[in-house]
């Protein structure tokens, strides 16, 4: 009976260390997300599951182009693409992205700009100072984020800036569905 009884308890030890180190790597390292709508098409899709690195911002900084999510707010996490970073000014002129004025190429619009029709703007024309903050340049400690599919995104544009305290961390694998398992390079973009 002994045996037995250091069998469940051996048994039980074991579920209650995994369901332990489940739960501190769901917090802590790394949590799935699903991509609620087309703001980030063509890249992400409505429904496309995700993983989101969790802990990648306490040892680094948001770095350009990198998908990030966020808290929107107290319901809500979006998915963006940071743009801009702190001490820079951002611009879009033309349907070319300016940061500090210099022309800064975007080639995951490169599909989409190559499918537009001659007169249609992809990016409608802004510049820092036109958004929610009136800011001259980000701040210490903010983003500027947008989506991929720029005419359907609600990001800094009508959020403002993102304060990277909001932000939940880096997403760069999908996962799900099968016909769509990518992992993200934002170094090629």
């Amino acid at each position: 009976m002994s045996k037995l009884k250091n069998e469940w308890f051996d048994w039980i030890k074991a579920l209650l260390i995994a369901f332990a180190l489940a739960f501190i790597v769901r917090m802590f390292f790394f949590a799935p997300i699903v991509v609620d709508g087309p703001s980030m098409q063509p890249t992400l899709h409505n429904q496309d599951q995700m993983i989101v690195n969790k802990f990648i911002y306490s040892i680094d900084d948001p770095e350009r182009f990198d998908i990030i999510v966020f808290h929107a707010n107290e319901e809500q996490d979006f998915i963006k693409r940071v743009i801009g970073l702190p001490g820079e000014h951002v611009a879009v002129k033309d349907d070319v992205l300016l940061i500090d004025g210099e022309p800064i190429q975007e080639n995951f619009l490169q599909q989409i700009k190559s499918q537009k029709e001659p007169n249609q703007t992809l990016t409608e024309g802004f510049r820092l100072e036109d958004l929610p903050g009136g800011y001259k340049e980000i701040p210490e400690g903010y983003v500027l984020v947008l989506g991929d599919n720029r005419n359907n995104s609600s990001d800094s544009r009508v959020l403002g800036l993102i304060p990277q305290d909001t932000i939940v961390g880096k997403t760069s694998l999908i996962y799900w569905p099968l016909n769509r398992i990518d992992i993200l390079n934002t170094d090629d973009v």
